[in-house]
């Protein structure tokens, strides 16, 4: 029978990448339906492509304008009514940042397979997600190529075999800069990502290496491991998705073209692996594989996801919300590319660690922590006045 999927978050970039593997796979797959916070042209171009069975909007439109026979979900909590429907088979959850959570929990009290490309919500809902999933029966596949990456390595031992797991970081843009070089960095220097294509906030990320410190976060939560046995190796050409090394003396790497369709497609059909439209990998035919150790001098956020991670309880969810915030001040002009990292070092010395168990205790938490943040916002913009 075909897997009927939904892809929340269509209209970004593991959106309509979910949407292409759907359709180059029309006998085994079905798209249900899709969903998008704003962009409602878009949103509405890709239901009249695709003709899902139904499309929700958090933005309230003219539904008129879909497809006939299209049901329409708007307005606030349609995403997640939708990631609740039991006629999907699985969701794919490509919605940006904090705004995953809550679409997650309803795609798993529903007793979905969720192919997760959000690390933000496993960060920020670790205590929350473990009970859902325990209630409901539910499952996380992640879709980030490094996270993927290890989920595919791990099949190939024992938890209690692993001695490391290895997230490989482009670096960005910068990764060699020295970090004096890095304190007049432009919006549109750090847009410019070497290897991969991908939404603003999460390319700011990379170049920042914040995503790699959600990435360390993310893993210890997903794979229930200390942050000691995670290590972070600098991998510029992004063919080594990420490893796992076991106590033996073996290292499982995935390796693959930057290609965010495979990680997606595998999701999606795990424990099978079909066909795709992928360019193969050969490795003749490509550059010099390179690793280096990442300076955590030059990078302060893969320290302070570090401290965070030992720190536990709502550290890791005051991490991520100060560096959203950060991150969009800094898009919007107010603050430099490395007062990203004060924001968040600021935050984290203010924040009163807490333990969390309720979706509500949790958007709590978060609303404090970007307060805090905004606050440093402010002052360092004073500063540069």
């Amino acid at each position: 029978m075909k897997k009927r999927i939904s892809v929340l978050g269509c209209t970004g970039s593991i959106g309509r990448q979910s949407l292409d593997v759907i359709a180059s796979h029309p006998e085994e797959m079905a798209l249900f339906g899709i969903a998008a916070n704003t962009g409602v042209d878009s949103l509405i171009r890709l239901a009249n492509e695709y003709r899902p069975r139904v499309v929700a909007c958090e933005t309230e439109f003219d539904a008129s304008l879909l497809p006939a026979g299209t049901e329409a979900l708007l307005g606030p909590g349609s995403t997640e009514r939708l990631a609740a429907l039991t006629d999907a088979d699985v969701v794919v959850n490509g919605i940006s940042g904090f705004a995953a959570l809550a679409p997650l929990v309803a795609s798993l009290r529903a007793g979905k397979r969720v192919a997760l490309a959000n690390k933000e919500s496993v960060v920020c809902g670790k205590s929350l997600l473990d009970g859902v999933v325990l209630a409901y029966g539910g499952e996380i596949i992640p879709v980030d190529s490094e996270q993927s990456a290890i989920f595919q390595c791990l099949q190939n031992g024992k938890k209690e075999e692993v001695d490391k797991l290895i997230l490989t970081a482009s670096g960005g843009p910068f990764w060699r800069e020295k970090r004096e070089a890095l304190t007049h960095i432009t919006l549109e220097q750090a847009l410019a990502h070497p290897t991969w294509n991908m939404g603003r906030k999460i390319t700011i990320d990379s170049a920042t290496l914040f995503n790699k410190g959600l990435e360390v976060i993310e893993a210890a939560y997903l794979f229930d491991v200390p942050a000691e046995q995670i290590d972070v190796v600098i991998h510029p050409q992004s063919i080594v998705h990420s490893m796992v090394a076991y106590r033996d003396g073996t290292c499982m790497a995935n390796m693959s073209r930057p290609d965010m369709r495979l990680p997606i497609q595998y999701a999606i059909t795990y424990p099978e692996r079909m066909p795709s439209s992928c360019t193969p990998l050969k490795l003749f035919t490509e550059q010099p594989l390179t690793f280096h150790e990442p300076d955590l001098n030059r990078f302060l956020s893969l320290r302070l996801a570090y401290d965070a991670l030992r720190a536990g309880m709502s550290c890791p969810l005051a991490y991520n919300g100060a560096n959203e915030a950060a991150v969009e001040a800094f898009c919007s002009g107010r603050i430099g590319f490395l007062d990203i990292e004060r924001v968040v070092d600021y935050t984290l010395n203010q924040h009163i660690p807490r333990a969390l168990s309720s979706l509500g205790e949790i958007m709590e938490a978060d609303r404090q922590a970007r307060d805090i943040a905004r606050r440093a916002i402010e002052a360092l913009q004073q500063e540069r006045r």
